[in-house]
């Protein structure tokens, strides 16, 4: 990894940029010449640059796509040499005779298109934004852009991307963003090129941004050496990471890194005296360890992230950004949404990016406790307070929830007289238990959830109004799953968290094709219960119609898919069992489901028929 190279000021840029122009025989009257490639080159170009376009589109974008569609621009990927690869966007602001230049294959740079975003930031090996008289040729004055380089693993420039626009935008405003989407390009890079073979170290200056693109990301292997490192990186340590090792750049052993809980943030001094929050994630594949027997290992914690909580869902992101902007606030939320989907999930993340993470997380469902048990549930009770009660008392899940995160869910089914003693905790921070006189001080935060409209409850004389204003400072919606935009890409995800490692084969497309009609009407938990059943049943096949419940399809008013029926074959007979081989297409696991036989004994049969 070469050293990244002190940036230069704007002016410098704009200045160098324009002295190349006139030494390449430039002038301001100048037509730009763009060199549109061939056809035939243009089809080795992108293909050629295909796994860098698809990671930009399918990777990238999707997580820019509100902002993006607030801005009258274009985006445009060109290679390293300034050849447009493709763009999103629009063009209509586009001058009709230079049309050419945003096509695939036309070149930007600046020997052929002077001063511009695109050429400039590769002359430079910096992110530049040029404004409409900063143009080195006035036919390119009608536009401003913004362009930032993208470097591979080995810090070697091999794509700039390019946001460009006939508005007068703030330049903070576009070049904020290219810098933002170059990096998350860049990370996708590195990630997609170890494929999680190695360690994987993630790190920032605060606990809340370990999840953004603006993390330093260092890929090391089972010696404590950096492979590969983002350039965050490189500008939070301030120092080279060319084969250092991780021993060296932080004041940890390396056997105490490795043994840090996988997903649970933690802190790292850095061999100055800079402290960073940090996230580590171990290969995908371990390495065969001794393992110490004198006592169980303990389960790995659950770990969930803000951003694995929406895949390019508007509103679901929506409803992330404004609960991580109020993270540390001491403001209640309130989530709203139908039943299954993922409010307790989405809490959980909350609390795991915050400063209560290893603190206690307590999940009530106000509707599953019985209406006469719930004040002492929450509240605790002393001994001997009630007839049936524990002679040690209870100290209750409000103080078991002290310094952590409390989340009532479905808080809309609490007994009017619980919520009056819940608002007096609220707000005196302080819980008595049931037959106590004594108070006892907690600090909790808490986040409330709810299926139903509290306010028509409230209406409705069912819900305190008071109690209403207190635990709704912010009302996040979170939508059922049949109206989100990002299904496809959270089916994948449920499928790669309940798959067994050797199923690779994924769902067939009249399958995917069916979960997006589908009205989902128990939203992610009834997803999920499907797919660990089709999961089972398909085993190392793709997941096919006969895979799935019954219940599925009554959903969607169709017949469920009859599963083949069991074939009759004598397993003693070597050519029975080699037809039946050949007309399942040699698939072993297929013929093993028909038989009714598992794929071992199958191959034992077949072994002993040779």
């Amino acid at each position: 990894m070469a050293a990244p190279a002190p940036p230069l000021s704007h002016d410098a840029i704009v200045q160098s940029s324009w002295s190349r122009c006139r030494a390449f025989g430039l002038n301001h009257q100048s037509a730009p010449a763009f060199d549109q490639l061939p056809a035939e080159d243009i089809a080795h170009l992108l293909e050629s640059q295909h796994s860098l376009v698809q990671t930009t589109h399918q990777e990238v974008l999707p997580y820019y796509e509100n902002i993006l569609s607030n801005s009258n621009c274009l985006i445009m990927l060109a290679d390293n040499h300034g050849q447009v690869l493709t763009s999103w966007g629009t063009q209509r602001f586009i001058e009709p005779g230079l049309s050419l230049g945003f096509n695939a294959g036309a070149s930007w740079r600046e020997q052929c298109s002077g001063t511009n975003a695109i050429g400039t930031a590769l002359a430079c090996e910096q992110a530049v934004h040029i404004e409409h008289d900063e143009h080195f040729l006035k036919a390119n004055r009608f536009m401003t852009g913004s362009a930032a380089p993208i470097f591979d693993a080995e810090r070697k420039v091999i794509a700039v991307l390019d946001v460009s626009s006939d508005s007068y935008l703030p330049p903070s405003h576009t070049l904020g963003m290219v810098k933002m989407m170059s990096q998350t390009v860049e990370n996708r890079l590195i990630l997609n090129l170890f494929k999680g073979e190695h360690f994987q170290l993630v790190f920032n200056t605060g606990l809340n941004n370990l999840d953004s693109q603006w993390a330093g990301l260092l890929i090391f292997d089972e010696s404590g050496l950096v492979l590969s490192a983002n350039r965050r990186a490189d500008n939070l340590l301030g120092v080279s990471l060319s084969r250092a090792s991780i021993e060296s750049l932080f004041k940890v052993s390396l056997l105490e890194l490795l043994n840090q809980p996988d997903g649970l943030p933690f802190a790292l001094q850095a061999s100055g005296r800079n402290r960073f929050h940090c996230l580590l994630k171990r290969p995908r594949q371990r390495p065969v360890q001794a393992r110490v027997f004198t006592e169980p290992p303990s389960p790995a914690p659950e770990t969930i992230s803000l951003g694995t909580l929406h895949f390019g869902d508007r509103r679901v992101e929506k409803a992330v950004r404004q609960a991580e902007r109020l993270l540390e606030k001491d403001i209640p939320l309130l989530i709203h949404g139908e039943t299954g989907v993922g409010k307790e999930v989405f809490v959980k993340a909350l609390h795991q990016a915050s400063t209560r993470s290893k603190q206690p997380f307590i999940a009530v469902n106000c509707a599953a406790i019985p209406a006469e048990l719930v004040e002492s549930e929450l509240f605790g009770y002393e001994k001997g307070a009630f007839t049936g009660a524990n002679q040690k008392g209870s100290i209750g899940l409000i103080r078991k929830a002290d310094k952590g995160t409390l989340f009532l869910d479905e808080i809309g089914d609490m007994p009017l007289p619980t919520q009056a003693r819940l608002l007096r905790v609220l707000q005196e921070r302080c819980v008595q238990p049931v037959g106590s006189s004594e108070l006892f001080a907690v600090d909790i935060r808490i986040i409330s959830a709810t299926n139903r409209s509290l306010r028509e409850q409230v209406q409705l004389g069912r819900f305190r109004e008071d109690l209403y204003y207190r635990i709704g400072g912010l009302t996040l919606e979170l939508p059922p799953l049949r109206e989100r935009s990002d299904k496809p890409a959270l089916f994948k995800r449920l499928w790669e968290q309940h798959r067994e490692p050797g199923q690779w084969a994924g769902l067939s497309p009249q399958v995917m094709a069916l979960f997006e009609r589908h009205p989902w009407p128990g939203n992610l938990r009834q997803v999920s219960s499907v797919m660990q059943v089709a999961l089972a049943m398909a085993e190392d096949q793709p997941i096919g119609l006969e895979h799935l419940p019954d219940d599925f399809f009554v959903d969607l008013e169709m017949e469920p898919v009859e599963t083949p029926v069991p074939l009759a074959v004598d397993l003693n007979d070597a050519e029975d069992l080699n037809r039946q081989l050949q007309a399942a297409g040699g698939n072993i696991s297929c013929l093993a489901r028909r038989l009714g036989v598992s794929r071992n004994t199958l191959y034992k049969r077949l072994r002993q028929a040779e």
